[in-house]
């Protein structure tokens, strides 16, 4: 199934850590973790890779939960 699906369609997900680590690197401004925010997200990730914005989300969750960020 996944084959069929583009990564240029996805979303990165949105948890505790990858909001606070966006929130510290400026890539998000909202304070909620809620749909806008996802959006907010979404639109500093396709910055600068519009085909595959989600790659970026183990690097977010892993500096929130393995770094000392």
């Amino acid at each position: 199934m996944w084959r069929s699906i583009s990564p240029a369609v996805l979303s990165c997900p949105l948890d505790v850590h990858s909001g606070n680590v966006a929130r510290k690197l400026g890539l998000l401004t909202r304070k909620q973790s809620d749909a806008k925010a996802v959006a907010e997200l979404d639109a500093r990730l396709r910055e600068p890779d519009p085909s595959d914005p989600v790659k970026y989300d183990f690097a977010l969750f892993g500096l929130g939960v393995f770094g000392k960020f």
